[in-house]
């Protein structure tokens, strides 16, 4: 896991998953090593950009794309396609 971290974003959880992954750590984060909440959802989020990457982009990191670059927040059910 990252040890430097200049910058930051924070993710969205539906209460329930939020009550989930708050579960996990207490259940089995010390266990597994991790030292808090944020330190399990940078490694799983990590994990799933790696297998992006092997997946989408032939196991290569992309161009960085810097804070600001994407919209904040979550899409709206009109741009998912719900409306």
């Amino acid at each position: 896991m990252s040890q430097r971290k200049p910058a930051s974003f924070t993710p969205y959880f539906t209460e329930q998953d939020a009550d989930q992954v708050r579960a996990a750590f207490l259940a089995a984060g010390g266990a597994e090593g991790y030292r808090s909440v944020s330190e399990l959802i940078e490694g799983a989020v990590l994990r799933e950009v790696r297998r992006l990457q092997r997946k989408h982009n032939n196991g290569r990191k992309w161009v960085p794309v810097k804070a600001g670059a994407l919209r904040p927040g979550r899409r709206t059910r009109q741009e998912e396609g719900r409306a």
